[in-house]
């Protein structure tokens, strides 16, 4: 038997550092991401939203260091400049509200206040009454609502019931009614602190229904699931459930909700401040200049367009932010 013309060659061995890329490629194919990962990737392909959380971080930047950005322009918001203002009409004596280099928003009629260093520390005022009613009304919100959603019966009957009486009553008359007769020294605050405080208590505690009812309908849901079923079946008491297996699967509607309540406080501080029972002068507020410009809106119109345009623009961040951040954490979101 004559022996083959050709041997069969022998496939060449991979090498170790093929094999390593190779697993390398198979570990990065099948890489999970996380539900965080996963919300960011989505948030950062909506460019509205990133740009109106990027508008959100630089109100907040400039309403922290009101002081330092007031300082650089050297402006004081309570300073007078009488010299700027016409003595016969009472109305800025530059072109645009008296803007210049030296006042680059312009200045208040009559008094003749630096408008840029009231509307930074009016940012102040507007953010702290959004964020901390906002934080009032989701923890006294999130608290009861687990609770009417978990326990239900007669406890979800009570609870439905305030929550309703609650949605139906005038919040902005009761607030009117309760700052007006509020008095000037209240737990060691003295004017501005107490209606602030007064504020921000009152806006969020008539906030909190409207989360309440968000928290209830989720939990209602989330306590049918099968792992909630299963934490039951292995002895899980009912504070083990709350906590571990229902409150990190409500974290994502909190958070949308919250960052829609913010520019809805921040209105209603605006409308209070304007309907004078906000802040009071010299205290800067956006609601409290816009109320001020109604007497000069035909000779000063620049007094009214900005703090109106101040308003716009945090409310309108605000907006768009939580609009994106509602499509990212949403599971079924097609973005």
């Amino acid at each position: 038997m004559t022996a083959p013309l050709h041997e069969p060659t022998a496939e060449a061995a991979p090498s170790a550092a093929e094999e390593a890329a190779a697993v390398g490629v198979d570990a990065k194919a099948v890489q999970g991401r996380s539900l965080g990962r996963i919300a960011w990737e989505r948030l950062k392909r909506d460019k509205l939203a990133l740009a109106g959380g990027v508008m959100v971080l630089v109100l907040i930047v400039v309403a922290l260091l009101a002081p330092v950005i007031t300082g650089l322009v050297g402006q004081d918001p309570e300073a007078h400049h009488e010299d700027l203002i016409d003595p016969l009409f009472g109305t800025p004596t530059g072109a645009w509200g008296g803007i210049s280099g030296e006042h680059l928003l312009g200045v208040e009629p009559v008094s003749g206040r630096d408008i840029f260093a009231r509307i930074v520390y009016g940012a102040q005022i507007s953010l702290l009454v959004g964020f901390l009613s906002a934080v009032v009304a989701v923890v006294i919100g999130t608290v009861v609502g687990v609770l009417a959603g978990f326990f239900g019966g007669w406890v979800d009957s009570v609870i439905s019931r305030v929550m309703d009486g609650l949605l139906a009553f005038p919040q902005l008359l009761f607030i009117i009614a309760l700052v007006s007769v509020m008095p000037n020294e209240m737990l060691g605050l003295t004017g501005t602190g107490v209606r602030l405080f007064v504020m921000i208590l009152v806006i969020g505690f008539f906030g909190w229904p409207y989360i309440g009812r968000v928290v209830r309908g989720q939990t209602l849901s989330l306590r049918e699931r099968e792992y909630v079923e299963a934490a039951r079946s292995l002895g899980a008491g009912r504070f083990y459930i709350l906590f571990k297996e229902l409150l990190p699967n409500l974290v994502a509607p909190i958070i949308v909700y919250t960052t829609m309540m913010i520019p809805t406080n921040i209105l209603t501080e605006a409308a209070l401040s304007f309907l004078g029972v906000g802040v009071k002068p010299p205290t800067a507020s956006w609601g409290q200049m816009l109320s001020s410009a109604i007497d000069y809106y035909d000779s000063d119109p620049m007094y009214m367009v900005v703090p109106g345009v101040a308003i716009f623009i945090t409310v309108l961040a605000f907006n768009l932010f939580g609009d994106g951040v509602r499509d990212a954490l949403d599971p079924k979101g097609s973005r």
